[in-house]
């Protein structure tokens, strides 16, 4: 069956298509309805099914795999390597989920997750789903101002955390992080369950903070039987990135997520059981809950979990790890290959990649020239999708376990199947049906499996925020502009808030760097709106260069600075032309790789950046502060 076919059966067959997918996992009871779109835009998966995750990510395969490899941990900050097999993995899980139950956690009960990317952070969130407990990972080394939000809106019973992380070999402590964040907070744990990694100094708070490894040794041989839930329970909660004010936790269900995981792992991701996945995220966002964690094992392949750089102890430290575990499939983000660009390109040949099927890439819009130099270096497919925390899983990029379709540098792809994708004109509501036109990316009901349920305790929020932006009929904003080619193919052009307003002009931000990021001495550039009174908004570019030697006096950097303007020129009109173009050696950005563009806006602005708990690299707003 081609593509357009099956996509097509997904949109207008929807149950019998998605019956079929939910045969790729086990049920305990079949489900009774396929979709229930009784009360949009809630809406509810394989209704009357019971299934587990962890029963799905572990214990399904000890039949047939139990001595394969199912979680490889490496860590390049404490040089520490180790793979535990389906049946290891078994083990552990079992272990975390008794002394979960010990500290009192049972189904429904939250438990909080401020972990680095260490083996025990997977055995807690699969402990969770294993005895029903719903988990709520933060992101290790958030701030305690944000992580005590956290707290009081996911209520936790337990906190599960370490002593530290490590970054660029530098010990980040959590424990101090920690202890503030609970002081700060309106909710207190019952629990707090610490992973002493002896890379810094604890203090203990009596009758509270407990030992994972004391505590695991009272339970070696506890038998932990999964939690058979219903598929519309509640699997976990992940708070999206970049809000402001109260969290906005995103609500997901347990059966339908592990459908469309599955499913993306045999039609997206090109996944065979027994093989190795590699994703570069964390497992304090979207890509790690769903690639890192859930996804592989759900389809019997091996997964990595890495902790460290993707440069240290040098550039080919990701590269080895596919030769050593003969990766098949790997994700990682634009930014991580950006930073690989200014590498010695050696280090891309000094490894046997023949195993690796695609590298995916995801979490910012990939530029064509950052695509063009990883897939010619190589030699492989580059995938490039599109989706949110909110979606869980791809919207856009190319199915190509269903049918090989080509990738087009500059696009992620078409829609996926079960996403029916559209462009709105953002004020009228009317919908976009030729080639290139600019509208709004929104998606009609009922969105797929695996899509968020709603906000958290926050029905209400969830429909106005999502539901309730394009005029005259509810569906689903992606806060995205995009456009269609005539293929079908769409385009990207940044988030209908990082629209500018330049003297009546409405310019996206990201139309602009792409044209900046074409210049062949670019290789990375923000561009964000700053306040002005003439023009209401006008457009401030910083750069980061491939040849510092164009930057040597204040001559050339004027000299370069005007070739800029002049692709902008050129390429948009005299009224895209950024007001200045500023030359920085790093760009502010969270170690995601996403670009903090509110905050360069705010200091060039001379407002507060905000919460900056995660930038990676806190020199980097100093250059702009310096150069505003």
């Amino acid at each position: 069956m081609g593509y357009a076919e099956f996509y097509r059966r997904s949109i207008e067959d929807r149950d019998a298509f998605w019956a079929e997918q939910a045969k790729l996992i086990d049920w305990q009871t079949p489900p009774a309805q396929i979709c229930d779109a009784s009360n949009p835009p809630f809406f509810k998966w394989f209704a009357g099914g019971k299934t587990n995750l962890c029963h799905n990510a572990v214990d399904r395969h000890l039949a047939t795999r139990a001595d394969q490899a199912a979680l490889i941990f490496v860590s390049s900050e404490t040089n520490e390597e180790r793979v535990y097999t389906f049946r290891e993995l078994h083990h552990e899980v079992q272990k975390m989920a008794a002394v979960l139950q010990s500290l009192g956690v049972g189904k429904g009960d939250r438990v909080l997750i401020y972990m680095p990317m260490i083996a025990e952070a997977a055995f807690a969130m699969l402990a969770c789903a294993r005895i029903g407990a719903i988990h709520a990972v933060v992101f290790g080394g958030f701030a305690s101002h944000s992580l005590a939000s956290r707290i009081e809106d996911a209520t936790p019973k337990v906190v599960v955390s370490a002593d530290a992380g490590s970054r660029g070999g530098k010990v980040v402590p959590y424990k101090p992080l920690l202890d503030e964040g609970i002081r700060l907070s309106a909710h207190k744990p019952d629990a707090v369950l610490l992973v002493d990694r002896k890379l810094a100094p604890m203090e203990k708070v009596a009758g509270r903070d407990q030992d994972w490894a004391t505590l695991a040794d009272k339970h070696l041989r506890t038998q932990v039987p999964c939690e058979w839930l219903d598929s519309t329970d509640i699997s976990y909660t992940l708070y999206t990135s970049g809000t402001t004010g109260k969290p906005k936790g995103v609500q997901r269900d347990v059966g339908g997520y592990a459908v469309a995981l599955a499913a993306s792992m045999k039609h997206i991701f090109l996944g065979k059981p027994g093989e190795t996945y590699f994703s570069t995220s964390d497992i304090g966002w979207v890509v790690g809950h769903s690639y890192i964690v859930y996804g592989p094992l759900l389809y019997g392949m091996a997964t990595i979990m890495y902790e460290g750089l993707p440069i240290r102890p040098d550039a080919g430290i990701w590269w080895s790890l596919v030769e050593k575990y003969k990766v098949t499939s790997m994700f990682s983000a634009p930014t991580a290959v950006r930073v690989l660009k200014k590498q010695d390109p050696a280090f891309l040949k000094k490894y046997d990649l023949s195993s690796l099927r695609a590298l995916f890439l995801a979490g910012e819009p990939l530029d064509e020239p950052t695509a063009k130099w990883i897939s010619e270096s190589l030699g492989r497919p580059i995938i490039d999708n599109y989706w949110q925390t909110e979606s869980g899983w791809p919207i856009l990029t190319v199915a190509n376990g269903v049918e090989k379709k080509p990738s087009k540098f500059g696009s992620p792809g078409v829609p996926m199947y079960g996403y029916d994708v559209r462009l709105v004109h953002e004020s009228t509501g009317e919908e976009l049906t030729g080639p290139d036109q600019k509208g709004v990316v929104v998606i009609k009901g009922p969105t797929p499996p695996g899509f968020m349920q709603t906000v958290w305790k926050d029905d209400e929020r969830f429909v106005k925020t999502y539901w309730s932006s394009i005029p005259g009929q509810q569906v689903y904003s992606t806060f995205d502009w995009g456009i269609r080619d005539a293929d079908g193919y769409f385009y990207i052009l940044g988030r209908t808030d990082d629209v500018i307003n330049v003297a009546g002009h409405r310019l996206g931000t990201r139309e602009i760097e792409e044209s900046i990021s074409s210049h062949p001495n670019i290789a990375e550039v923000a561009v964000v709106g700053v306040a002005d009174q003439l023009k209401g908004q006008v457009a401030m570019a910083f750069c980061v260069v491939k040849d510092t030697s164009a930057l040597t006096d204040e001559k050339a950097r004027l000299k370069l600075e005007g070739e800029v303007m002049k692709v902008v020129d050129e390429q948009l009109g005299a009224v895209a032309r950024p007001a200045r173009v500023r030359f920085v050696t790093v760009l502010p950005k969270t170690r995601s790789g996403k670009l903090l563009r509110r905050a360069i806006q705010a200091v060039c602005e001379g407002r507060d950046p905000g919460d900056l708990t995660t930038i990676e690299d806190p020199t980097a707003l100093q250059q702009i502060k310096d150069l505003v």
